[in-house]
């Protein structure tokens, strides 16, 4: 693993933008650093694999949480809302983390090609240590980046081999179940991307049952068994993630924000931020710049 933490260290160090997040010219790739630790990070994560490769971060999702640190996978493999917070880091010894964003088409090719079976259900959030082949495999995928002429021609094999060994080892049961075709959890993503495309427009179940080509009866059930929220649950909690964002990171005020991603009416815009994130938009994004500027 100090291989890989060095390859991780290299990158975010060179890279890394205000909030310590390094994008990679790797679809769906990045790094992260922090110096310090975080304040709570509200989010409906994607389908991905974080490694930890020094600090410590504790993600919450409902009752459940888990506390993973060096040497330790965190599997995400649906659309769910978490509440994350790095707990370990400082400047002499920052935390960094992988994180890969699961290609759910090229787990059901190699699931096929594997002739694993499906298990049956599994926990959405897990953690595990982290398996040698996927740590040697991600440290090979990201020395590419210091090749660059080499992108083109082996990004997409170490893409795939990464995900193979992810599928062979430990958290293949879950992953599995991502490319499993016309199962519930690829149809449920397929609605789940609509929502994140188009969180402002206004949309009924009956569409997104549509898209996911079930009754709206069986897709509404489906839907929170898979990411625990109910489709306007989850459309709401993607706006008010993205009207914090906007007013923390772009200045915008809490009405500008409510209309922006699809509110008409801003007292309810406020109590439903105030039921998310604990208090009324305004004192929330106040406190929160006062914690980043003490960090």
């Amino acid at each position: 693993m100090n291989d890989l933490l060095d390859a991780v260290r290299r990158h975010a160090n060179a890279q890394a933008d205000a909030h310590g997040i390094a994008r990679t010219p790797i679809p769906g790739l990045t790094t992260v650093r922090a110096t310090a630790p975080s304040g709570l990070v509200y989010a409906i994560s994607r389908p991905l694999v974080a490694l930890v490769v020094q600090g410590r971060k504790q993600v919450t999702l409902g009752a459940q949480a888990l506390d993973f640190s060096a040497g330790e996978s965190l599997l995400i493999t649906a659309d769910v809302p978490t509440v994350s917070q790095i707990t370990r880091a400082t400047l002499a010894a920052p935390y960094y983390s992988l994180v890969l964003e699961l290609d759910a088409a090229l787990i059901a090719e190699l699931a096929g090609q594997m002739q694993a079976a499906t298990a049956g259900k599994v926990a959405p959030v897990r953690m595990l240590p982290t398996d040698a082949e996927v740590a040697s495999a991600a440290l090979r995928l990201l020395r590419l980046l210091e090749r660059p002429e080499a992108l083109p021609v082996l990004q997409a094999t170490l893409l795939r081999e990464v995900h193979y060994w992810l599928l062979a080892g430990r958290h293949g049961a879950a992953i599995r179940q991502l490319g499993w075709p016309g199962g519930h959890a690829e149809r449920i993503g397929r609605a789940a991307a609509l929502l994140r495309a188009e969180f402002s427009k206004p949309w009924g179940v009956k569409q997104l049952a549509d898209v996911a080509g079930m009754s709206a009866s069986a897709f509404h059930r489906h839907f929170r068994a898979t990411t625990s929220l109910s489709p306007l649950q989850f459309q709401k909690q993607l706006r008010l993630i993205e009207a914090r964002r906007l007013m923390l990171a772009e200045g915008l005020s809490a009405s500008s924000a409510a209309f922006t991603v699809g509110y008409e009416s801003v007292p309810q815009f406020t109590r439903e931020y105030g039921r998310l994130f604990g208090q009324p938009p305004v004192r929330d994004v106040a406190a929160a710049r006062l914690s980043a500027q003490a960090a």
